[in-house]
């Protein structure tokens, strides 16, 4: 299996619920064609560099994640047919730099997880 990286944007408009929900539906897609989710970020609403689709803001997530190629090709497509994503990219990391540089953002990402988990418990 390869190591993948991808980032999406989603419609500013969407209620909590709704990005949530539009989250878990692209997790499952990978895991339901025969990837492995390592890590998940998300990076929350940014501004865009340029209006997108008359938006200029947009809620940015980051899913890192190994799988065969089919399951890119599966992901993209349902990108592309999903209203609610606005922008998406996806990298594949091949070479052992490459992996290593995958695996360090990996971390990076898990950490900024816990932190974020450890600042909800304490908040409530």
């Amino acid at each position: 299996m390869r190591h993948y990286e991808t980032l999406f944007v989603l419609k500013p408009t969407l209620t909590e619920e709704e990005t949530k929900e539009k989250f878990e539906f692209i997790k499952s897609v990978i895991e339901n064609n025969g990837g492995e989710i390592v890590a998940t970020e998300d990076v929350g609403i940014r501004k865009l560099a340029y209006p997108i689709e008359k938006f200029e803001r947009g809620h940015y997530f980051i899913i890192y994640f190994k799988a065969p190629s089919h399951t890119v090709r599966e992901l993209e497509r349902i990108y592309r047919i999903t209203e609610d994503v606005i922008r998406f990219l996806t990298i594949k990391y091949e070479t052992h730099k490459d992996i290593k540089a995958w695996e360090k953002m990996v971390e990076r990402a898990k950490k900024h997880n816990r932190a974020q988990e450890n600042k909800e418990t304490q908040e409530t």
